[in-house]
């Protein structure tokens, strides 16, 4: 474990002993590489009763919220373990009728040195999942857990440790000063997963490098409730995505837009919803162990000055609010009558608090959605088809669910994760980290030589500017299979022309 402080010289030797194995670890094959990854999946369940201990202590999750966690990795680990060989290949691309009888094909190769600053909410997939994306791709990587989860931090050094030299996989811990010096050094990509602030930091700070970033940094997820929705469904599965981790989930529905004929019995079925799910025995949310916690204090005053200002500047609590600071407990919470002056209504709210507002009209919807950043992700809950269309013709977000949430991440490999501009950048899971983690080489071998191979020199011939100028006057897309026709003839007349 590496606990390093502002000094700057173990962090540097770090990153220097990194950097200088990375060369290597780009010749690694496929199966060595699928080898050390399921080394560490090894590693995660050798550490299981370390990481209940970290995680309950820090968000008070049960035991199976966090194997939902621990399965995301196991299944993104074993995906990339079945396809990282055909992923490694490389990939033959058709030619043009300007690149007859040469071979093209795009060559995967590792961008080098990779930064992970993951955060708090779900250190372990969170950690974990970009980072074996990058170490699939050939990459070298240095991990900085949240110093907001400690504990958590702490398992993660020791079971990287378990799996991986320091200097192919090393994990440093620290705060706020130990992310500034790791930014200071020239990684050649950098992922981020949490707030805005910080998200800029490390975009200006891989600028200086030229490095290129994946972020995802969450935002005001909104869900819509259409006059055609199933209520009482729709309010249970908001009621999970919104109280599970405490809300502390990035692509948590942050608020609801429902439609005027069923808000107000959306509002109550949501009551019923967050109460048979975590107070069915009527013993208090509090006493739920399965009910979640903020991460720490500041967090806590953060959530519960939103609630605050709402209620002062006439929201109304419609159910909830109740909040306790010693354990840092925030009671299901349901917000109506918030404007657009409310700070709740402006702010990620990042806890187990949600917004409900009527809407008249499809178009006023859409209106109040757009007038806010372009989120991570919208969920959509209707039965009219005509509606949905609508709705996800006139929106953009990150990702979208219809008619249920945060089914999107760590579930579907095949499907890219990321943000819109403020909500992100680039995309993570299965493919789509390799990608993120690799440079795209285009490569062109020549072929045997087409015609005469002088008239593509200077002095041009006649000849030859005037085929130039006709093909100016034509398409120059032509079919594949043609092209293909005619590399072929080339290649099977090539043994015959003379040098």
């Amino acid at each position: 474990m590496n606990d390093l402080g502002s000094g700057g010289t173990p962090v540097r030797a770090l990153f220097a002993r990194v950097a200088a194995r990375a060369p290597a670890l780009r010749q690694t094959v496929a199966e060595q590489r699928a080898a050390k990854l399921q080394k560490l999946v090894d590693a995660v369940f050798a550490h299981k009763a370390a990481i209940y201990a970290a995680v309950r202590k820090e968000l008070h999750l049960c035991d199976t919220d966090i194997d939902a966690q621990l399965m995301m990795v196991k299944f993104e680990a074993e995906f990339i373990v079945k396809n990282l060989k055909d992923w490694m290949r490389r990939r033959p691309v058709p030619g043009s009728i300007m690149s007859l009888g040469k071979t093209s094909y795009v060559q995967y190769e590792p961008k080098g040195v990779v930064l992970n600053l993951a955060t708090w909410n779900a250190p372990f997939a969170i950690g974990l999942v970009p980072a074996m994306g990058a170490l699939a791709a050939g990459n070298a990587v240095i991990l900085k857990p949240s110093e907001l989860a400690p504990d958590s931090a702490a398992v993660l050094a020791d079971i990287v440790r378990a799996a991986y030299p320091e200097d192919e996989f090393a994990v440093i811990q620290g705060g706020p000063e130990v992310a500034q010096e790791l930014l200071a050094l020239p990684f050649n990509h950098i992922f981020y997963i949490g707030g805005h602030a910080v998200g800029r930091l490390v975009m200006k700070a891989a600028a200086d490098h030229f490095a290129s970033v994946t972020l995802e940094m969450g935002g005001k997820n909104p869900t819509i409730v259409d006059a055609s929705a199933d209520i009482e469904d729709a309010a249970r599965k908001i009621s999970l995505g919104r109280l599970s981790n405490a809300g502390q989930i990035c692509i948590a529905p942050d608020y609801v837009l429902a439609h005027e004929s069923v808000h107000d019995r959306f509002v109550e079925a949501l009551r019923r919803a967050m109460t048979a799910q975590y107070n069915a025995d009527g013993k208090g949310f509090e006493n739920s162990p399965e009910y979640p916690r903020i991460v720490n204090a500041r967090h806590f005053a953060r959530v519960r000055a939103l609630v605050e200002d709402a209620r002062d500047k006439g929201a109304r609590i419609a159910f909830g609010g109740q909040m306790r600071a010693e354990d840092r407990y925030i009671a299901p919470t349901v917000v109506t009558g918030a404007t657009e002056d409310m700070k709740i209504m402006q702010e990620e709210i990042f806890g187990p608090v949600i917004t409900v507002a009527p809407f008249r009209s499809r178009e006023e919807a859409v209106e109040t959605v757009a007038r806010r950043p372009k989120p991570l992700a919208a969920y959509i809950y209707a039965k009219d088809r005509a509606q949905i269309e609508y709705f996800l013709a006139h929106t953009t977000a990150g990702s979208t669910v219809v008619n249920h949430n945060v089914i999107q991440s760590g579930t579907n490999p095949h499907l890219p994760f990321g943000g819109v501009n403020h909500s992100g950048i680039g995309r993570l899971g299965g493919w789509y980290t390799f990608a993120e983690c690799s440079n795209a080489r285009s490569v062109v071998e020549e072929g045997p030589p087409l015609g005469d191979p002088n008239m593509f020199f200077p002095p041009y011939t006649e000849k030859y500017k005037k085929m130039v100028a006709s093909m100016l006057g034509r398409s120059l897309v032509v079919p594949d299979g043609v092209v293909r026709a005619i590399n072929g003839i080339i290649k099977l007349g090539s043994p015959f022309r003379r040098n």
